[in-house]
């Protein structure tokens, strides 16, 4: 199996050709660059140009604007102008779609313009249709036919372009013949880049986005490889998660989707896309690539090279486990509170984790995203636990305790090897197991003691890694179990050494995100260096599940950035959505500015909330419009109650 990246051990970036986007160079081993997008009216020029500088001075190396018409297009130049007569020479770049001429037209105004291959020339309809071989490659013709005077106005003008798929807007030619699928989009952009490639054009960027971060990395690593069989060589690659929502779930969801890529070196371009002000996606741009800023390659975790890669990472297969009690199989993964440290433990504290003690009743309150294990070190609690807690201490701890089944062992792999000779172990068993180095004596016991039914059967590997290539050496470890055929479940342990609050979310959503979207892990512990912040680290282990869809426990909103075409006060409006709705585990709504980010960008999504209109709502149920037109301000109660008619509403506690 060809690889999509240099190296799975050690951190190596993928070689791509060079792009030039006014004095900007992207691709071929330059910095990544970080970018956004305005969410005024193109029309409105000082507007525009106002929250262009703002977003210059926030760090963004490339401003994106939107041109849906002719005029749109045309009022480029003015912004441009104003720009440059300010003093600010960052490239401009124009978002396109559905309107060859205004790509012609910005084209010959700003230094790149953005293509969407599925709605560039087709219009999708949603229609099933069936193509012949004949019929097909007719398409192809009439796609050459309209997009090729694009290509000579970029070759005229040295203009560079984006060829920009989105999961949700696959034209039905390409849903007729790859469905809905990270596939299909890379088909939907080959087909564009093949024309460019004949036309010895060359000055383009790819992206692959879409709201799930599991489809999206698995297009963009199918991408690289379809590039480097078919062609020779890759093109730079521009990378974002789209309507990733906003706060803290907007932010988990971007950082797996980008940094799970550019762990692996892929990458050359970001937009963290936030339904924010766009100056607040530049200090997440900018905690997630200087990750990678002078980062060099790490001794590997192993000497040993990769064989048979154990697993596809182009498609989803949880790694088979066995069950340690509520771990493994195909149990949801667990989440682990790390309250080493905290001495004299009191009820209260628990209600970071989702534990809420009333002392009158003497009864616990469990929210959805409670922990399942809390890590006390060297203690135990003095009071009664609910009982969908359990204890983990330190193994020296646990040796003192007169009811050993009070809690479960935590063991590194050296003293685990000791305590089994001894008898010493629990039904039970957390083992440590420090991957920066798998070349040990240690680790190879550790392997040959698993291979005895009995002793995996009462094992939960911990894995963990402190280096820059802690997640490449934790995946390392995984396949290392594959290669040794066992299946002993495993928790991921993440440890950040970061200082402040938003590089630990921005660490612990690469570096464990990754690994789940690989289908490895059974749950999650996060630690942090530093205070403890419980609260905050349940939120974002819980958030990290919900976001690789392997743990439901909230409400998911797929909610698009805004830009000049939105209808509606977006940020108002998901804020009043999210206020009604975000007790609804499980449910997926999708908050939509326009028709372009409405039915196709919200991909599966339960229900859409799409502007058709200036102040105008149209609901949907899956791709399916339920109503058309309403008054944004009655829309939300139409929501609610297209919820309760398909059966998915629930009353708040």
């Amino acid at each position: 199996m060809q690889l999509y990246c240099n190296s799975l051990t050690e951190y190596k970036r993928l070689a791509t050709l060079e792009v030039k986007v006014g004095d900007l160079l992207i691709g071929n081993f330059n910095p990544i660059r970080i970018q956004t997008m305005t969410t005024t009216d193109t029309m409105d020029t000082a507007a525009t140009v106002a929250q262009s500088i703002r977003c210059i001075e926030a760090g963004a190396e490339l401003v994106r604007i939107t041109a849906p018409s002719k005029k749109e297009a045309e009022n480029l130049l003015h912004i441009k102008n104003e720009l440059r007569r300010q003093g600010y020479h960052t490239p401009l770049v124009a978002d396109i779609h559905f309107t060859p001429n205004a790509a012609e037209i910005a084209a010959r105004i700003v230094e790149k313009v953005r293509i969407n291959p599925g709605n560039y020339i087709d219009k999708k309809k949603f229609e099933t249709l069936e193509y012949t071989d004949a019929e097909y490659l007719e398409e192809i013709d009439r796609i050459r036919e309209r997009f090729t005077p694009l290509v000579n106005i970029c070759k005229e003008y040295g203009t560079a372009m984006r060829i920009g798929t989105n999961h949700g807007s696959l034209s039905d030619r390409i849903m007729s013949r790859y469905g809905d699928t990270p596939m299909g989009m890379v088909e939907s952009a080959m087909e564009f880049l093949r024309i460019a490639e004949d036309l010895h054009y060359r000055n383009i960027v790819l992206s692959m986005k879409a709201s799930n971060p599991q489809v999206m990395v698995q297009a963009y690593r199918l991408l690289v490889q379809t590039m480097q069989q078919e062609l020779g060589h890759c093109y730079p690659l521009h990378l974002g998660v789209t309507e990733a929502g906003d706060g803290e779930d907007g932010r988990i969801k971007s950082a797996i989707g980008i940094g799970t890529l550019l762990e692996d070196g892929v990458g050359d371009t970001i937009r963290v896309s936030l339904t924010e002000d766009p100056e607040f996606e530049l200090p997440v741009c900018r905690d997630i690539v200087k990750r990678y800023t002078n980062r060099q390659p790490e001794q590997a975790a192993s000497t040993h090279p990769i064989g048979t890669l154990p697993y596809s990472p182009y498609s989803y297969k949880r790694r088979e486990s066995n069950a340690a009690d509520n771990i493994g199989d195909k149990q949801v993964p667990v989440v682990v509170a790390d309250y080493q440290g905290n001495t004299h433990l009191q009820p209260s504290d628990l209600n970071a984790i989702g534990y809420t003690y009333d002392e009158p009743s003497d009864k616990w309150n469990i929210a959805d995203a409670a922990a399942d294990y809390i890590y006390c070190g060297a203690q135990t609690p003095s009071f009664a636990l609910p009982g969908t807690l359990q204890v983990v201490v330190d193994a020296a701890h646990w040796q003192t305790l007169a009811d050993k089944q009070a809690a479960v062992p935590y063991f590194d792999a050296g003293t685990y090897q000791d305590a089994i000779a001894a008898g010493q172990t629990g039904p039970k068993n957390f083992v440590a197991v420090a991957c920066d180095n798998l070349d040990t004596t240690t680790v190879n016991e550790l392997l040959k003691q698993l291979q005895h039914p009995d002793i995996a059967r009462a094992t939960v590997l911990i894995p963990y890694a402190t280096g820059h290539n802690a997640m490449a050496s934790i995946r390392r470890f995984f396949i290392l179990l594959a290669e040794n055929q066992l299946t002993v479940p495993v928790i991921i342990h993440s440890i950040s050494q970061h200082a402040t609050a938003d590089e630990h979310l921005i660490h612990h959503a690469t570096e464990a995100g990754a690994l789940l979207l690989d289908g490895f892990g059974d749950g999650l512990w996060l630690s942090n260096h530093g205070p403890a912040q419980h609260a905050t680290v349940n939120n974002i282990a819980f958030g990290i599940l919900q976001a690789t869809r392997t743990r439901i426990s909230k409400t998911e909103y797929i909610s698009c950035p805004s830009c000049g075409r939105t209808l509606f006060d977006l940020q108002e409006t998901t804020a009043r959505i999210r206020a009604v709705t975000h007790h609804l585990k499980g449910v997926k709504i999708a908050i939509m500015g326009c028709i372009v980010n409405g039915p196709g960008e919200m991909a599966d999504a339960d229900f859409g909330y799409v502007g058709s209109g200036v102040g105008k709502i149209t609901l949907y149920r899956g791709k399916e419009i339920v109503k058309r037109g309403l008054n944004s301000d009655v829309a939300v109660d139409e929501l609610i109650n297209l919820i309760r008619e398909n059966g998915m509403w629930v009353d708040k506690n």
